[in-house]
């Protein structure tokens, strides 16, 4: 069988991605082409020192998803992703409580019931948006890992022909007032001291909340931050 690396033909998918419907078609296909029982399109959410997954799209069951539950997700979707061209690497929950304590051997033993024995996550750049995919099947070994860097391009390309279709779902982690304001006084050329003034609070403090927002829109820098927030409509 053809790997799918060389098999991306963005103009032959690209224009039938209008709605969810296509789009859980265009996943169910890739997600059987690669081997692969599962998908999970995810976004991180940052809150404080903690991170949770906000799901996008998916075709896990339900129970599964509140068995699991989104910290783990967001754990399992963060810690073994790849970038775009580098070679994706296998999570087996059997083993994962050797993986610098990513999960419990019951979360472990639990992922490997619920039918996800080996995991493989994408780390997918979309614009100014970063998501991860979980590619899952219920034994290690099944998924063709070989043509899991074709499906990854073919999955930036897709996705970013769609940005409007559940680009206001990834961005629901709103900010605080105070985040918000100190991104608009940022994205008008205040330095921290000057915001910190304006606020009435100390520069630690405006640098805590620009840090939050920052998380929060998963951005990697203030820029990129103001930007995000500028084209989400957020400020």
């Amino acid at each position: 069988m053809t790997s799918l690396a060389i098999q991306i033909e963005p103009d032959s998918f690209a224009g039938r991605l209008a709605s969810r419907g296509d789009l859980t078609s265009f996943f169910m296909t890739l997600t059987a082409e690669i081997g692969a029982d599962a998908y999970m399109l995810v976004s991180i959410l940052h809150d404080q020192d903690q991170n949770t997954a906000r799901i996008l799209a998916s075709n896990w069951i339900h129970d599964a998803i509140e068995l699991v539950g989104h910290r783990l997700i967001a754990s399992l979707a963060q810690a073994p992703a790849v970038a775009p061209g580098t070679r994706p690497r296998r999570l087996a929950p059997a083993t994962a409580p050797d993986a610098a304590g990513m999960m419990s051997g019951e979360q472990a033993k639990l992922l490997d019931v619920l039918g996800h024995g080996e995991i493989y996550s994408l780390r997918l750049y979309v614009g100014g948006q970063r998501y991860f995919l979980l590619f899952s099947a219920s034994e290690a070994g099944k998924i063709r890992q070989e043509a899991l860097t074709g499906a990854q391009l073919r999955c930036c390309y897709a996705l970013s022909q769609i940005p409007a279709l559940f680009g206001s779902d990834a961005t629901q982690d709103r900010l605080s007032d105070r985040e918000r304001e100190c991104l608009v006084w940022v994205s008008e050329g205040k330095t921290t001291d000057e915001v910190a003034l304006i606020l009435g609070v100390s520069s630690n403090t405006v640098s805590n909340y620009i840090t939050h927002a920052i998380q929060k829109l998963s951005a990697t820098n203030r820029a990129m931050a103001i930007a995000t927030a500028i084209r989400s409509g957020i400020i």
